[in-house]
């Protein structure tokens, strides 16, 4: 056996290291001198990080409110945000920065202000009358906890109660506590033993303000006078309250109680009800009561000049209806209506034409705010139809897995998604306009979001009819068909998914309909094993033969793999799908319509591995994806699979682990109950993971620069079965996934003279290799020539799985990716057409520099750790960046921006970094969020203009810019939440109710509740903090009826002060003109007897 002088062999390869380095740094400063002629235009100042606008459905919501004369619509959740809503595109998102859940919120009617009361028992005031609403003031209180707020209209006191039963009463000018204080113990009986419980509803009698009803959770309600201070009457009830309303005349009330009833009360008949009623009580004979029914949570007494009242209610349902969804129930003179709901009811609020509680009140709406939903009831027509939602509130139909964001869109294209979405909407709609229409735009393209179009691609596939007979992927435990990755591109319109199941959808747009016959199918069988990585003292393994090069002319055939048998001769499942595809005429509307199926099939019992990257390219008619196992390419103009090999194949000799495929296949038993989690982003292995439920949708949003489509996905977290014992314990240099693809005509070798067709393909282990593409000429020889495909043996390396690839013209500008321009495929061609065709190749030049495109290009390539940009075709790195050391890059996007263009990269420890290119120069790097969940991974993107997105929350989009430009302009951006509007005049008292007394009775709350009348509260009970809104925003808040006073004396104040620096500024030009008078004098008798040489 040889021997090896280990010395000599350390030698010579340092010599040859570095001979090695030494011309590369040459090189490396050869292209740098080159690099040096482009003009890179952005720098550090042209960026900065703020959020825009949030859109979808607020997560979780726990409280409603609306103003009436604004008509502006406000709605909190269990997370502490605020989102307000006016007229569709009017949308403002608010955060109290204690993150508590709101439990009530109240307006300050046509004022532009808004009071919300926390879980953690504190009360904010917000001014709305600024493009970003602000805490102006804010109320912690120490000893008691806040269960129910009350603010009268055209009151500045309001009232707030606890969980001890007392009643505190506020100044929301000043947001002080008044000394006037309500117990628990004065209200009730003197007799009562027990306490009444928390108080659950306040509100003051229509007809006389001075008379306060207080509702306690026990059943007790008590009118109480707050002149004498004392409780007037008290109704008590067996059944404990949950709600409370008037009658508009004062003179009845009712209260919803747990059992399911209503009991209505005369305000002078204490000792009894008036009536009982359960609206969904079955009538028991011999006038026994109903049996009892599910707590009425809330009820609305609405009265209509012309007609009956309309009593409004959620909840009540008798106990025997299970499984039935929840309900409002609308009763109406003796009509009763049940309107069901999908989702659990949060709360309900009637809109009437008056704001004022002593006029005939005249609903014309019901507004439902619904655990995932928010519907608009019209009462006006008959069978009480729904308005149509224009907000964008239904992206989380089911869970979003992934956006995509895209900016400057093909013109035609909006137009062309609206007209085929436009044709899916439901029937039956109220024909009247939306009633929340309050607030004024902004340029409001920038900032609105519209849905446009939906797709749901599960139509292709079979339905389970039972639960014996659903889709046994042994991927997922829930939905098989949910969507994982999208590659589109908007120019041609041509669309793919990646599924959960392995399966690939590849769709075209067409405006018309069709009736496909048979879906077109291809079934892939994509399974690559390795043996273990020889170790340096094992045997030599003789290197794998580069595909393509005529040694393994099998890989490259064209072929399919169909399904011929389930099992395969050991009774394992073999060669078939995870879903079946229908067999059955398929009907398809306008819009994106199935071109090809493609499925990947098991192999020997093992389900195949679950798709990490795909791509798309409309100019080749090619579409790739790629697994753990490997990468498979196919010609969707044709049928057929191109490629199909396993990731070492495609190394050829040069693999640098020195893998090699298992041969002769050992059999394996599946395994047992062993859950493994599998990460669906590559190159987040080390993370989380998560899964994939369903939903295909896109939205849009109009841009100054252009337009934004947005796609997007749904997912839920999902366990699969581990796909062998192997899996969890091969080394991860033999697991090498496919994680990045880009289709682009460049420089595939360093010999190449000029640029041509090929797949740029990026490894989990940080590899790039160079896939050539041989296309036949256009139009029908595309059809029958075959596209030839063979690696180039090109290898470059980085650091970490690659997650984004770009190519640069010689000017640095982005070469886009070839493709076609759209054209209706379903509509007979002419024969110029036919012509125009044979002679259309189409080829991706930039837009800067057409004439010599073969002179030079850069690639640019974003890995979880660095990225490098490689001159072509020489291969030489000129330039590299670390982006992070200690984390690792979740998204990585090759965006333009003031006509320039950057990386821009978010990685999981919260940073966002962009870097110039093709310098890398760092530009931007801003601390924004950790990485809290999987959602954020997989949802945050960036995009053209300066924009970017991810799921805040399961309903909810956050958009962000990264543009310094954006930022300074968002402020016009942004809609107006609050517009002068006149209050309606009160409702005329008549000249009867005017001469006898009638009428409402008005009070002096100032009187009563003032620091004068009642003293001061004590300052242990609750502790005022001043909000970030400043006098700005007070003299905001400080308008109409009740803002009068503190107008004024904010007036007189400004005036003083104003008056004060006056006579500041006025001592100070005395001062000032007493000194220059002094030092001119003294320089005239210094020069007053020189003569002027001797100056």
């Amino acid at each position: 056996m040889r021997k090896f002088n280990i010395r000599k062999v350390l030698d010579g390869l340092t010599a040859v290291s570095a001979v090695a380095s030494a011309s590369s740094a040459a090189q490396q400063q050869q292209a740098g001198n080159r690099e040096t002629e482009i003009q890179e235009t952005l720098q550090s100042e042209h960026f900065q990080l703020c959020k825009t606008v949030r859109h979808g459905f607020p997560y979780q919501p726990s409280a409603l409110a609306f103003d009436p004369v604004q008509k502006i619509l406000a709605i909190g959740t269990q997370t502490g945000a605020l989102r307000l809503f006016g007229r569709p595109g009017v949308e403002c998102y608010c955060q109290h920065d204690s993150g508590a859940a709101v439990i009530q919120l109240q307006f300050l009617i046509n004022e532009g202000a808004l009071v919300s009361a926390l879980a953690d028992d504190t009360l904010h005031l917000w001014n709305l009358r600024q493009k970003r609403p602000a805490i102006l003031h804010s109320l912690k209180f120490n000893r008691e906890r806040i269960t129910f707020c009350h603010l009268p209209f055209q009151s500045k006191w309001l009232y707030v109660g606890t969980e001890r039963g007392n009643i505190h009463i506020v100044n929301v000018e000043s947001f002080t506590l008044s000394g006037y204080v309500i117990m628990w113990n004065k209200a009730i009986e003197l007799s009562s033993k027990s306490h009444p419980g928390p108080v659950v509803h306040i509100s003051d009698n229509p007809m006389d303000e001075g008379k306060l009803l207080i509702g306690f959770e026990s059943g007790t309600v008590v009118l109480w006078d707050l002149k004498s201070k004392k409780a007037d009457y008290r109704y008590t009830h067996d059944e404990a309250i949950h709600s409370v309303a008037w009658h508009h005349e004062g003179k009845q009330f009712i209260c919803s109680h747990s059992d399911g009833t209503l009991t209505i009360w005369n305000v002078k008949s204490p000792t009894k009800p008036f009536q009982t009623i359960t609206p969904h009580g079955k009538q028991l004979k011999d006038g026994k009561k109903p049996e009892p029914c599910k707590p009425i949570l809330k009820v609305e007494y609405k009265t209509t000049r012309a007609g009956e009242p309309f009593i409004i209610l959620s909840g009540g349902l008798s106990y025997d209806t299970v499984g039935r969804r929840p309900c409002l129930t609308v009763m109406h003179g003796k009509s009763t209506a049940v309107l069901e709901m999908d989702y659990s009811i949060v709360d309900f609020l009637t809109l009437c034409e008056t704001p004022y509680p002593n006029d005939f009140q005249e609903p014309y709406a019901v507004v439902v705010l619904l655990e995932k939903d928010l519907v608009l009831i019209d009462l006006a027509q008959n069978g009480y139809p729904i308005f149509e939602n224009p907000y964008p509130l239904t992206i989380h139909e089911s869970p979003v897995t992934c956006c995509e964001y895209f900016a400057d869109c093909p013109v035609d294209l909006i137009p062309a998604l609206y007209s085929v979405g436009a044709r899916q909407k439901r029937q039956g709609y109220s024909k009247k306009e939306w009633p929340i229409s309050g607030g004024n735009w902004g340029l409001i393209t920038q900032i609105t979001l519209q849905v446009l179009y939906k797709l749901k691609t599960a139509k292709v596939f079979e339905k389970s009819r039972s639960k014996d007979d659903r889709p046994n992927t042994d991927i997922v435990d829930e939905d098989p068909y949910a969507i994982q990755i999208i590659s589109w591109c908007p120019e041609s319109r041509m669309l793919c998914i990646a599924g959960v199941s392995a399966h690939v959808i590849i769709y075209r747009f067409s405006k018309q309909e069709v009736t496909t016959e048979v879906i077109p199918m291809l079934e892939v069988r994509l399974l690559y094993e390795i043996n273990d990585i020889e170790t340096p003292d094992g045997e030599q393994v003789p290197p794998v033969p580069t595909p393509g090069t005529g040694s393994n002319p099998q890989s490259i055939v064209p072929q399919s793999h169909p399904s011929t048998s389930s099992s395969s001769s050991d009774g394992l499942r073999d060669n078939v799908p995870c879903l079946k595809v229908k067999n059955s005429p398929l009907k398809q509307s306008p819009g994106y319509q199935i071109e090809l199926v493609i499925q990947l099939v098991w192999v020997s019992g093992e389900p195949p591995q679950q798709i990490t990257s795909l791509a798309v390219n409309s100019a080749y008619g090619l579409v790739v994806f790629g697994n753990c196992n490997g990468i498979a390419m196919v010609d969707y103009l044709q049928k057929t699979v191109l490629l199909n090999l396993g990731t070492i194949e495609l190394y050829g000799s040069n693999d640098p682990y020195r893998r090699e495929p298992r041969s002769p296949r050992k059999a394996r038993q599946p395994s047992g109950g062993m859950l493994t989690v599998a990460s669906c982003m590559c190159g987040l292995s080390n993370l989380y993971s998560e899964s994939v439920k369903k939903l295909r949708t896109s939205y849009i949003s109009k841009s100054s620069h252009g337009i934004q489509i947005f796609f997007f996905l749904n997912l839920n977290l999902i366990f699969y079965r581990s796909r062998s014992s192997s899996v969890t314990s091969i080394d991860k240099e033999s697991r090498e996934a496919i994680s990045a693809l880009h289709f682009c005509e460049t420089f595939t070798r360093k010999a190449d003279t000029s640029p041509s067709p090929c797949l740029w393909v990026g490894t989990t282990l940080g590899t790039v290799l160079v896939i050539a593409l041989n296309l036949p000429p256009g139009g029908e020889q595309r059809l029958l020539q075959p596209v030839i495909v063979s690696p180039s043996g090109t290898i470059l390396r980085l650091k970490g799985a690659i997650l984004r690839m770009a190519f640069l013209d010689t000017t640095g500008s982005l070469v886009p990716p070839a493709h076609e321009p759209w054209r209706e495929h379903n509509v007979p061609e002419d024969k110029d057409e036919k012509e125009k065709a044979k002679k259309r190749r189409p080829v991706s030049v930039s837009p800067s520099s057409s004439q010599e495109i073969s002179e030079n290009q850069y690639a640019v390539i974003c890995s979880e750790k660095q990225a490098k940009v490689i001159s072509l075709p020489s291969q030489n790195c000129i330039y590299k960046q670390n982006i992070t050391e200690t984390s690792f890059v979740l998204r990585g996007d090759i965006v333009s921006l003031s006509n320039s263009i950057c990386l821009a990269c978010f990685c999981a420890n919260g940073h966002i970094m962009t870097f110039s290119l093709p310098s890398l120069r760092p530009l931007l790097d801003v601390y924004y969020l950790p990485l809290t969940n999987m959602r954020i991974a997989r949802t945050f993107c960036f995009t053209n203009n300066g924009q970017a997105l991810y799921l805040v929350s399961p309903t909810e989009i956050q958009r962000l810019t990264y543009s310094q430009e954006t930022c300074e302009n968002l402020q016009e951006m942004l809609g107006e939440l609050f517009t002068p509007v006149e209050t309606p005049e009160a409702p005329n008292r008549g000249f009867f109710k005017g001469l006898f007394g009638g009428g409402a009775q008005s009070l002096d709350r100032e009187e009563l509740f003032g620091e004068s009348a009642s003293g001061k509260a004590s300052r242990s009970l609750a502790q005022h903090i001043p909000g970030p809104g400043g006098i700005e925003g007070v003299k905001g808040a400080a308008s109409g009826v009740v803002g009068e006073l503190a107008r004024a004396r904010l007036a007189l104040d400004e005036r003083g002060q104003k008056l004060g620096e006056l006579e500041e500024k006025t001592a100070a030009m005395l001062y000032s003109a007493d000194s220059f008078s002094k030092h001119a004098h003294e320089m005239m008798l210094k020069y007053k007897d020189k003569k002027w040489y001797q100056f």
